[in-house]
């Protein structure tokens, strides 16, 4: 058609006819055919480049490695889903909690301290706090005076190798007297059970104390054995303000090492154990030096007799040791009885006496005149 057009233009030109300006004539438009609808583009497809494979050559510029290796794809995090309360998952995890605190933590505690010395104790913390200080010296037992393990014995439990840590005979016979004299208290407990107290428990009296010092006294008596436990002992008992063992003990007030303590220096350390912040070994009063040769003469009788066979091999008895004569236990004095009771009753209160008002009685009626009638 256009060129239809073009040639009909050149012809005007030719002949030089006016209207060459003129817009070519229009034509019919032919019958087109219906344009498509109109489509969104689709996104081209991602040309995926080949890996360049070893066989081919590095761009230039391009150093090693080759051929590069793509990072590997990174997961999307994945998010925190909060699951919801469930009443069977609280009871589980508090029963996983109390079989590690009631189990697991005691049961490794005792197992540590049958071959660890034990580093400190919560008296030996509380005492530091008052300013008390903190002298405590770990020995072996093999390097402790056999005295004061017979003395230790015959003062705070005859029948430490016969019990398996509970002297209930001794449980009762203090109950008894508790309840007889209220006012003095007097305890019944073993070494195992002082052992226990001193390293796993506190010093403050209470319920809850006596059952933890129950409950670790069944297990050092299970996983540790006697001689462990008179080791311990020996070691970690209050001797002394600031003052823990037998080796500090021995150093502070005879100036010398637990294993040359003699018979006499056993019984003294011994025999204020009950209150080591009020009674001295050095310079004792009249309660603790007696004390302390009752505490002699039955530690003979533990050694003749056999009755700390189970705490094992002690350290030999040196030829001085073996020369100590044993303290002998004087014989008590008695004082004649007193002529009037040392506790007299208080005598009667003397009443006063209370004047009394005299009871006024009624005088009695004049009697009226008889009269008498003659016939």
């Amino acid at each position: 058609m256009q060129r239809q057009w073009l040639a009909s233009l050149r012809r005007v030109k030719a002949r030089g006819s006016p209207g060459l300006d003129s817009e070519p004539p229009h034509e019919p438009e032919e019958a087109s055919a219906p344009e498509p609808e109109a489509t969104l583009p689709l996104d081209p497809e991602p040309t995926v480049e080949a890996e360049p494979g070893p066989e081919s050559a590095p761009p230039p510029g391009y150093t090693p490695p080759w051929p590069p290796r793509r990072p590997a794809a990174v997961p999307p995090p994945k998010l925190a889903m909060r699951r919801p309360f469930s009443f069977g998952r609280l009871i589980r995890t508090l029963f996983v909690w109390a079989f590690l605190i009631t189990i697991v933590f005691p049961v490794g505690l005792t197992l540590v301290y049958r071959f660890v010395p034990p580093p400190v104790t919560i008296l030996m913390v509380q005492r530091l706090f008052e300013g008390k200080g903190l002298d405590y010296r770990w020995r072996s037992l093999k390097y402790i005076s056999p005295a004061l393990v017979q003395a230790a014995i015959a003062s705070e439990d005859a029948k430490f190798c016969a019990h398996h840590g509970f002297d209930f005979e001794a449980i009762r016979k203090a109950a008894a007297a508790n309840r007889r004299r209220p006012g003095k208290v007097r305890g019944g407990s073993t070494i195992s059970q002082q052992t226990a107290k001193n390293v796993f428990a506190w010093p403050r009296r209470s319920y809850l104390r006596k059952g933890v010092e129950a409950y670790y006294t069944v297990l050092i008596e299970t996983l540790w054995g006697k001689r462990r436990i008179m080791e311990v002992y020996l070691n970690v008992a209050e001797m002394g303000s600031g003052t823990y063992g037998a080796e500090a003990a021995a150093r502070r007030y005879f100036g010398v090492g637990a294993d040359q303590l003699t018979r006499a220096q056993a019984a003294r350390l011994v025999a204020i154990l009950p209150n080591p912040l009020k009674y001295k070994a050095v310079n004792p009063g009249k309660y603790v030096a007696r004390r302390s040769r009752k505490i002699g003469a039955a530690a003979g009788t533990v050694r003749n007799d056999g009755l700390s066979a189970c705490v094992g091999v002690l350290r030999p008895a040196t030829r001085a040791e073996r020369d100590e004569p044993a303290p002998v236990q004087l014989p008590m004095k008695r004082l004649p009885a007193p002529e009037t009771p040392t506790d007299p009753l208080p005598p009667p209160p003397v009443l006063e006496p209370v004047p009394v008002e005299p009871e006024l009685v009624p005088e009695p009626a004049p009697a009226e005149p008889e009269f008498k009638t003659t016939d």
